[in-house]
């Protein structure tokens, strides 16, 4: 209870020596410098609240402190170790993970240091700026809090600091998804393309100020940081400088999905949580049990008949719902007198989130049906306990080999073309509503808590392991009623087109999810910059 007068006796103090460095004879120093820069700037306490005056504003400059004004969490081992696991190995993730409690008797300077040495020695510049991009915006959307982004909100030009993290970590993720002009950070050495875990020194006194000529600058960070002198030499030329204290931001708030500047809808990685010391640790206890269990699963599946494999993977943990089975209660004789007079199989259509999801159906209908891919890899196809069938991306190809599938049984298809983690629907390729007269739906559900079942990298062959290293993978399955192909409104019969976005839209309305006009194309261009197109020899 007494932290909170504490810290406002602190700013009192700071003011006051501020006020007598000032006064008597240097006050036209203290308000100018002769570049006509603050030289010291006023201490508040609280957020800032930007001027409404729209003159005023384009020539008003936010500096954020991006771990003081923008971040909630004080601790940045998260951040750190997303990067020595995903751009490096689980090993240099469980080496930086025995060093934390040694770092915790460690100034912050000092921990990021040590922490950027054993994350980048070695790693070339291309894995860690896909991790970057793909990895990191998420942990940090997670990470914001709302009134540090309210903040950022009321100014239109702003510049973010870094006093810890390198500037690589944070410069796709500001500009991208919060929008800010100029991000300066802390700089990484490197050798001949790859990373020597040394932080530059002289880096950021290096900024050039050219962009920033003419505007008056307003700070914005924690007084924790800031009194312990570890602000960047731009709060200096600051007009005023806003500080929360700890207690303050202790209250702040979650960023509510809904809030995010821009949508997240592609992300990459494994982790599927965020990695605190202690959820890093139960992860790295798990991984001898899941290793074996993995294996243990796969060969459950792949082997044993559906009546047998999906019980026993019952008690191995792994959950699976179905709603609506579209099996007959009366038995499979009626079943299979109903197939007799619909001699083409039937089409199933889902949504797709991961390699997993046929085969899910496949047990749910307790019969086999056949699955059309596109850049798997040979592995994943010779693991695979149903059918697959390999797309080119030649529609006339593709279409006699679905139509040839058809003939011979059900056919089960993803017309998103890749997967999505979040929330969201790609568009469907509507070449599936030209091959039959009437499709089945499937909304399909997963959950992994520890490990994606997911990855646009090159381990793809590796993506169903992961999902069954999870302690409780979990899908459900819902069966729709079926839907026409052929549908007229208005006296106009619809393009395929039209339906495909209509069979989108159900799937969308079951699930809860949002319907976009994304492609596989923009989900690989987004997180690696290619079309998505995989060595089908792995």
């Amino acid at each position: 209870m007494a932290s909170k007068p504490f810290s406002k006796s602190v700013f009192t103090f700071y003011r006051f020596v501020r006020r007598r460095l000032g006064n008597p004879t240097s006050q036209h120093h203290h308000q100018r410098s002769t570049s006509g820069i603050p030289t010291y700037p006023e201490i508040i306490e609280g957020c800032p609240v930007a001027c409404k005056d729209d003159a005023q504003v384009q020539n008003e400059v936010l500096i954020l402190d991006i771990e003081g004004g923008l971040l909630r969490s004080q601790s940045l081992f998260p951040y750190f170790i997303l990067v020595a696991i995903e751009a490096g190995s689980f090993l240099r993730g469980l080496i930086l993970l025995c060093l934390y409690p040694l770092l915790s008797f460690l100034t912050q300077e000092v921990q990021s240091r040590v922490m950027a040495m054993v994350c980048f020695l070695g790693l070339t510049e291309e894995k860690v700026t896909r991790v970057a991009r793909a990895t990191l915006p998420k942990h940090f959307l997670e990470d914001i809090g709302w009134e540090g982004l309210e903040v950022v909100r009321g100014f239109k030009r702003v510049v973010g600091v870094s006093r810890m993290i390198p500037r690589v970590m944070l410069e796709d993720f500001l500009k991208e998804y919060i929008g800010l002009e100029m991000v300066v950070g802390r700089e990484l050495k490197i050798v001949r393309g790859r990373y020597v875990g040394l932080l530059e020194t002289e880096g950021e006194r290096r900024l050039s100020l050219d962009k920033l000529e003419g505007t008056q600058m307003v700070g914005f960070g924690s007084s924790s940081s800031y009194f312990n002198h570890n602000h960047h030499q731009l709060f200096t030329c600051c007009k005023e400088v806003y500080l929360v204290t700890a207690e303050q931001k202790k209250q702040w708030s979650t960023l509510p999905r809904d809030q995010y500047p821009r949508p997240l809808i592609f992300h990459d990685g494994r982790l599927a949580f965020k990695p605190t010391p202690q959820a890093t640790l139960a992860m790295f206890m798990w991984l001898p049990f899941a290793v074996p269990l993995t294996v243990l699963r796969t060969l459950i599946f792949v082997n044993l008949p559906y009546s047998i494999s999906l019980p026993i993977g019952s008690a191995s943990g792994v959950t699976t719902r179905v709603i609506k089975n579209p099996i007959p209660a009366t038995g499979n004789a009626n079943h299979r007198a109903l197939a007799q007079l619909n001699p083409q199989g039937h089409l199933y259509v889902c949504n797709h989130r991961t390699l997993l999801d046929p085969v899910y159906i496949s047990v749910m209908l307790n019969k086999k049906v056949s699955a059309v891919t596109y850049s798997v890899s040979r592995i994943s196809e010779l693991l695979s306990p149903i059918q697959t069938i390999r797309l080119t991306r030649n529609r006339d190809e593709d279409r006699r080999r679905m139509e040839h599938s058809l003939q011979k049984g059900d056919l089960v298809i993803c017309p998103e073309g890749t997967t999505c983690r979040e929330p969201y629907l790609l568009r469907f390729s509507p070449l599936f509503i030209e091959l039959v007269d009437e499709v089945y739906p499937v909304a399909l559900m997963n959950w992994s808590y520890m490990f994606y079942g997911t990855s646009t990298g090159r381990s793809k062959y590796m993506d169903h392991f992961y999902y069954f290293m999870n302690p409780h993978p979990a899908y459900v399955v819902e069966f729709m009623d079926r839907m026409p192909t052929h549908v007229v409104i208005n006296g106009r019969r619809c393009e395929s087109y039209d339906v495909a976005n209509m069979v989108q839209g159900e799937i969308s309305r079951v699930l809860g999810f949002e319907p976009t006009k994304l492609t596989r194309k923009d989900k690989y261009m987004i997180l690696e910059g290619n079309e998505g197109v995989v060595d089908t020899k792995q």
